[in-house]
């Protein structure tokens, strides 16, 4: 099949999908191939449309050769995948330099939609890791900024109290930063209290297959954040993990397509996926190029298959622990590794 049919094919699934599609099964019939190879969607209110994919910024900042890191970037935005993410602590800000550079390179910049996030949670700390931002990934601007884990209880709270909201407010007015959002993966109950907070741009959160059964932000979050026409930005859509593979599919409970027909069946702006060879970016390129949208019973159908192994929480460990947030963001509340690994 070409590339032009299999968008016209991808086209024509999501109409014909949207006809009485609920929350956790619409929302995407708005996509349009408008992207050089890869669909794009809206990004809630911003009046931006951004790539399906998004080429997740842990992953490219673990590539071991930062030539083949640079290539891998490269390909991504000739091929339409054109949203970029980061973090200010991503392999201690080597994500951010790497990423930099390959958007250094002639044009590279104007092609990308880049989000990173913030670590900080009072005004001096955001402040610095801004500024820190800006010099690493060789911009005047981020496209879009976001507080990095809110996973604890004190966070909204923190970035009020502490002057860290109001510092990036102020980085937008004065254009540093273009859109505001915010990224967790512990507790749906965080996202609701944040959304209170402020009139977000954004919002990030794990939208996966197991997820439907267990302490899920698609059915707690999504909803709410669609009532305010927030744009949502999926991730661990494979529970995390490198290789392209991720822990639900080193677990046998599902495909790597399967997977990612779930999560971009969601009415996500964009999935962050991992990637850290040509190979997975080939694989998941493929994949988006060839989705089509479930419908309602379609997405039952495939949570279905992981109820038992999902509904307990086994392959989401990162809601329910302290070990998969961030070495940083433990520091900040006071955790050392053996408070995490008692």
């Amino acid at each position: 099949m070409s590339e032009s049919s299999d968008r016209r094919a991808f086209l024509n699934a999501s109409l014909a999908g949207a006809v009485g599609l609920s929350v956790l099964g619409g929302g995407t019939a708005q996509a349009d191939d408008t992207a050089k190879g890869l669909p794009t969607r809206p990004l809630g209110k911003t009046g931006e449309k951004v790539s399906m994919l998004c080429l997740g910024g842990w992953h490219i900042g673990s590539v071991k050769d930062e030539n083949e890191a640079v290539k891998i970037m490269h390909a991504a935005l000739d091929n339409g995948m054109t949203f970029f993410d980061n973090a200010w602590d991503y392999h201690d800000g080597g994500s951010e330099t790497v990423m930099g550079k390959a958007l250094a390179a002639d044009g590279k910049r104007k092609q990308c939609f880049l989000m990173t996030k913030n670590c900080g949670r009072d005004a001096k700390t955001v402040k610095q890791h801004l500024d820190d931002s800006l010099k690493r990934l060789k911009t005047d601007v981020i496209d879009l900024m976001q507080f990095h884990e809110i996973n604890y209880d004190n966070d909204p709270d923190w970035i009020v109290e502490k002057g860290g909201l109001k510092e990036l407010i102020a980085a937008k007015k004065a254009g540093k930063i273009r859109y505001l959002g915010f990224t967790g993966h512990k507790d749906p109950r965080l996202h609701l209290k944040m959304l209170k907070v402020h009139e977000w741009d954004t919002v990030q959160m794990p939208i996966n297959i197991c997820d439907y059964h267990y302490r899920s932000f698609a059915h707690d979050v999504l909803p709410e954040a669609k009532k305010r026409d927030i744009g949502v930005i999926g991730m661990k859509s494979l529970g995390g993990g490198a290789d392209g593979k991720g822990r639900f599919i080193a677990a046998g409970i599902c495909t790597v397509e399967d997977a990612l027909a779930y999560s971009l069946s969601q009415p996500v702006s964009a999935l962050v996926v991992g990637i850290d060879s040509m190979k997975v970016l080939e694989q998941d390129l493929k994949i988006a190029r060839e989705f089509k949208q479930l419908d309602e019973e379609g997405i039952k159908k495939l949570a279905g298959k992981v109820k038992d192994a999902a509904g307990d929480g086994r392959h989401e460990r990162f809601k329910s622990t302290q070990f998969y947030d961030g070495p940083y963001h433990r520091e900040q509340h006071g955790l050392t590794e053996k408070d995490v690994n008692k």
